[in-house]
């Protein structure tokens, strides 16, 4: 018993991962995704290749041996080798749309907001510049060291005023 009890265990660990989960959002998205790029393919793409020919590319394909025949009234292939170059050009266009607009609206913006947020953990982690009561306090101490420092002495202060020299 204690055997199933840790397969359900690690099984539940495995079930609330990050990564888990951030795939089963990324499958709905996509899945909805979908009837966007196909819309946009028949919609856009498949009509300006159409201007050129057929507007359904899976129309476009060639034949390997010399004979080649098609029955013209179901359009179904009865003798030859054919290649379907047009189904596989819609294949390749509707990727190539869908990891466009994926890394233009999806990628693109978070790495931009992943870059200010890291540029901004920077700023928060640099030292903070001096106050301004520590500055007058480091130009009252520079002041006074000069006074008790000798005429032509150099005086110096670990501090931001550095090094001074007094003139008689």
């Amino acid at each position: 018993m204690s055997e199933s009890k840790g397969v359900l265990q690690g099984f539940k660990e495995f079930l609330m991962r990050g990564n888990v989960i951030e795939l089963a959002v990324a499958v709905v998205v996509g899945a909805a995704f979908t009837n966007i790029v196909n819309a946009v393919v028949k919609g856009i793409i498949n009509p300006i290749v159409g201007a050129l020919g057929s507007q359904n590319l899976d129309h476009y394909q060639a034949c390997l041996t010399a004979t080649c025949a098609k029955d013209p009234k179901t359009g179904a292939f009865t003798d030859g080798i054919y290649i379907l170059w047009g189904s596989v050009l819609s294949a390749a266009l509707t990727f190539l749309i869908t990891a466009a607009v994926v890394y233009f609206l999806m990628i693109l913006p978070i790495n931009k907001w992943k870059e200010r947020q890291m540029a901004r953990q920077a700023l928060e982690a640099a030292p903070a510049d001096p106050t301004e009561i520590e500055l007058l306090t480091e130009i009252r101490d520079a002041l006074l060291a000069q006074r008790t420092a000798a005429p032509s002495a150099p005086v110096s202060t670990s501090g931001t005023i550095g090094v001074q020299k007094t003139r008689e």
